[in-house]
């Protein structure tokens, strides 16, 4: 998992919790990095699991919601730093459906090796989009965060729904109806 997921979400940690909070977390965590990211560094996404896993402990909030959370703050600064990725699409449902041909392309060009899930695009049209994530990874909340974080850099809103597909959450169906 690429370094800037890590330390993006160590900024969010310290951001809403402190700084202590970043560290009990690291110091609860076995992580072979021993919690010292680069934002171009690659690393074991078993580490972001503990991470989630033991801020979530900490705080009571489901990794779910964590990841939705995270998804905003993430979505805000890939945005900030690759503006480019986002410029040129003038609607949510059209930048949603290159996620595949255009911005995971794209991603790959800056970070060769990240590894990225992916969305196959079943249906098309102006206000309905039905997607298949799929990844090992199971962040599939991430992702309908990432999709809400989409309308909301566009003033729009979409009833976003999944349906588990793999009930580990590695493959998830999602449905994006725009709302008018």
């Amino acid at each position: 998992m690429k370094g800037i997921i890590f330390t993006e979400f160590l900024e969010l940690v310290e951001e809403k919790f402190g700084l202590e909070m970043v560290d009990q977390i690291i110091n609860q965590s076995e992580l072979d990095s021993g919690g010292a990211y680069t934002a171009i560094g690659t690393y074991e996404f078993s580490e972001m699991l503990q991470l989630i896993t033991n801020l979530s402990k900490n705080i009571s909030v489901s990794t779910d919601d964590l990841l939705l959370v995270f998804s905003e703050h993430l979505f805000q600064a890939l945005v900030k730093g690759h503006p480019n990725l986002v410029a040129h699409y003038k609607d949510p449902m059209n930048l949603l459906a290159s996620i595949e041909n255009h911005i995971h392309v794209e991603v790959q060009k800056i970070y060769p090796d990240a590894q990225l899930p992916t969305f196959d695009l079943i249906e098309k049209s102006d206000n309905k989009m039905v997607m298949i994530y799929k990844s090992d990874k199971g962040l599939y909340m991430l992702g309908k965060g990432l999709m809400n974080e989409t309308f909301k850099l566009f003033g729009e809103k979409a009833t976003i729904d999944f349906e588990k597909l793999k009930e580990d959450g590695t493959e998830v169906k999602f449905t994006i109806l725009k709302t008018l």
